[in-house]
This record gives C-alpha cells, structure tokens and sequence, in this order.
C-alpha cells in the first residue's frame, strides 16, 4: 500500500483526515452547510456528526489503500487544525481505464484567494505522476462559473453537456463534462 500523501504548497497542507481532525472537519461541513448545500448531493441525518466522520476517515483510509478513492482536506500552513476545503478523487479505476473522477468545495469565506487551484495542481500532480491514473472527470453545473474558471485554468478540456446527470440537493441537475489527460502516463 502506499503511504498516504501530505501535499504541501506554498500556501496550504492537502492531505487525509486522522481521527484527530473529526472536529475541525464537522466544523468545516456545519459552517458551510447553507453554502455547499446547491452543489452537494443530499447528506445522510448523521453527516454532521463526530460518529459519522469517524467511520468515514477509517473509510477513506481503506479505500486508498485499495485504490479506489483519495479523499484530501486543505489546511492553510498557518493553520493546519482548520479544514478549508476537500478534494476527492473517485471512482478510482484501473485495467483499461485508468481514470478517477473529482470533486471539491472550498469554505465560503475562502473563496476567490486560489487556494482551490493550488491545491489541486499538487493533488493531479500526485494522481498522474504517483497513482499514474491517465485521466481524471470532472463535472460541475452549468451556472457553476467559478468551477468552470477552476478546471479551464487547470487545463481541463470540455467533451459534453449532461442532461440530468447527478441527483444534486435532491433535484437532477444537468452538468458540463470535462476532463484532463495524463500526457505522461506510462504502462504498469
């Protein structure tokens, strides 16, 4: 198994949850709820919970180690106790595809400072080069414009237009597809 990452940028720490983060990511998730509700899916009633985030941290660790799934948290340097943003990469495959999906959210009052790009040039470095994935999807809603600026800054090209693609805040929403291509992957 691999050791799980630590990305450090000039800004930020990305890395998994451990057990000792359980408040700060219930507080990351409370204080955002009104904001990321739009763009989320609906959550579970104990999503809020320290119980919840427990299981989910000895999840992710499992789902890493299988290579499924790489779930990673922003923290600011100057901050490393604070949860400011997720990355997460999905849907994992191997064999013929070798390709993941992503997602992200960023705290409300962090919006606009780059911190979301910044740390997703140092998580795609790690799936391409380290987890040697060849493509990554992202999807994001039409009026989403600040996703949309996020992706195309990063190289992410547009393939298609989704009607009624994922069931977000329980309605189904349509969603712009785009994705980026490994140009150095390399044969296992």
């Amino acid at each position: 198994m691999l050791q799980t990452p630590v990305l450090l940028t000039s800004r930020l720490i990305v890395r998994l949850l451990q057990q000792n983060d359980i408040a700060a990511i219930v507080r990351y998730y409370t204080e955002n709820r009104a904001f990321l509700e739009p763009f989320e899916p609906l959550r579970p009633t104990n999503f809020y919970s320290r119980e919840f985030w427990s299981q989910q941290i000895e999840k992710s660790l499992i789902e890493f180690g299988y290579d499924r799934s790489l779930r990673l948290f922003l923290f600011k340097k100057d901050d490393p106790r604070t949860v400011i943003g997720a990355v997460n990469f999905t849907n994992m495959s191997q064999g013929i595809l070798y390709s993941c999906s992503l997602g992200y959210s960023l705290a409300e009052k962090e919006q606009g400072n780059g911190y979301m790009n910044e740390a997703l040039q140092a998580a795609i470095q790690y799936v391409f080069n380290d987890l040697n994935l060849h493509r990554i999807s992202a999807n994001y809603m039409p009026h989403n414009r600040r996703s949309a600026n996020v992706l195309k800054k990063l190289g992410f090209v547009i393939e298609g237009y989704a009607r009624d693609y994922l069931l977000i805040n329980g309605k189904w929403e349509d969603h712009i597809r785009s994705s980026l291509i490994n140009e150095n992957w390399r044969p296992s």
